[in-house]
């Protein structure tokens, strides 16, 4: 990796002593107090909220209180009682997500699995654009994704197509009024990279087709516009950055003008307009409600709903220049810190290219990743060569940034 001479926002060159640059940007940050948030283990250097966000304060009291009050006390009765309305969770949490998505309330709602809402939004797409042939989407896409593109395509009967995301653009104008969806990630899983959401939902749109949206990797980690970029769908964990638990349930943000037309594949008994008359037939709900399915796993929403509290108060653009303060900082500690020792930055050096993760390349990465946890710094890995780090800037600070390069340069020390 090369060694960079730009001064970073503390205004101190690379050859200050990088823990007093890393203490300055510190102490500088304003979304510090945020770190007492969460629950952090002693000790550790947590660098993986881009695959499971670290445990948010509030959520321990608020599962306590989801079994022993709500459900041990309240019994049935907290599905509609004043002191739970679970019943209503899905929305009222929909629009605690929608509003870090940039949406109007009553667009997104919360439920069911990633896997689950991505196959249900997409077939609700494509249906939206019979007599379309095909449904184009990232060659690099996270598997469930590309899984799931394929049996759409099958049970449609489209043709799907894979493309490298600077090919996007390209391939939308080629297919033309023959395209029905384009699904892409607004980051890359793999390495870190950031998509031009309004660019490529206008690119569709220009040619007739809708436009869905993989938000995994970046709700809660950089502000998002859905509303304004007319974005047609979206779908996205709650897990990673906003920090709901393993396995929380996921988000769809549909926007206002498909709701009456949504005709998903998977009829959930939730998301019928009268769900307790018990009606043989299915009548799907006004608006984002027809996008229910299953029962609501309410401990785990009781869960993502204290978690999201750690958002309160925090201005997202605020946010996203203290993330892109980390990362940035931990490339130019790699690049002065790991240089000769066969790492290569595959993450893009430009701020607007940079989601909220950095990765490297290094033949040793499989048991580097490891070494380095052992040591009290968590990252993750991808096969067979991938380091992948993910910054949180609520609760991640410039010191970790430091200490996770150190760790690496220590490691290859031996």
């Amino acid at each position: 990796m090369t060694t960079t001479t730009e001064t970073n926002a503390a205004g101190a060159t690379p050859d200050a002593s990088w823990a007093e640059r890393a203490a300055a940007l510190d102490a500088a940050n304003p979304l510090a107090p945020c770190r007492e948030r969460f629950l952090l283990p002693e000790g550790v250097t947590y660098l993986d909220g881009n695959s499971l966000g670290a445990l948010p304060a509030a959520v321990p009291e608020a599962v306590r209180d989801g079994v022993a009050r709500q459900w041990g006390e309240g019994l049935i009765g907290s599905w509609f009682g004043e002191q739970a309305r679970w019943w209503e969770l899905p929305h009222r949490l929909g629009d605690r997500v929608g509003a870090l998505l940039g949406a109007a309330p009553e667009q997104t709602v919360v439920g069911d699995s990633t896997s689950v809402q991505i196959f249900n939004t997409l077939v609700a797409a494509a249906r939206l654009r019979p007599g379309r042939g095909v449904l184009l989407t990232d060659a690099g896409h996270f598997p469930t994704d590309a899984y799931l593109a394929d049996s759409v395509g099958e049970l449609l009967g489209l043709r799907v197509e894979r493309v490298r995301p600077q090919e996007f653009a390209d391939a939308i104008a080629r297919h033309g009024e023959d395209l029905a969806v384009a699904a892409f990630p607004a980051v890359d899983f793999a390495t870190g990279e950031r998509w031009d959401i309004p660019a490529l939902t206008r690119a569709a749109h220009e040619v007739g087709a809708v436009a869905v949206w993989d938000l995994c990797h970046a709700a809660g980690a950089f502000p998002l516009e859905l509303d304004a970029w007319d974005v047609d769908f979206a779908v996205g964990c709650t897990y990673k950055y906003l920090s709901g638990g393993p396995g929380a349930p996921a988000f769809v943000y549909a926007n206002r003008r498909h709701h009456m037309q949504m005709h998903q594949p998977l009829t959930g008994w939730t998301g019928h307009a009268e769900p307790f008359a018990m009606h043989g037939t299915y009548t799907p709900a006004e608006g984002v409600g027809r996008a229910r399915i299953g029962t609501p796993t309410i401990l785990s929403m009781l869960a993502l709903e204290a978690a999201i509290g750690a958002f309160d108060g925090v201005d997202l653009e605020v946010l996203r220049a203290q993330s892109l303060s980390l990362t940035g900082f931990f490339i130019e500690c790699c690049d002065a810190l790991l240089a000769g020792r066969g790492f290569a930055l595959v993450t893009p050096r430009e701020p607007e290219r940079r989601g909220g993760q950095v990765t490297l390349r290094h033949p040793d990465a499989a048991t580097l990743v490891p070494a380095a946890a052992a040591r009290g710094v968590v990252g993750d890995k991808r096969e067979p060569d991938l380091l992948r780090y993910g910054f949180n800037a609520l609760y991640n600070t410039h010191a970790d940034a430091l200490r996770a390069a150190r760790t690496l340069a220590e490691l290859c020390e031996g």
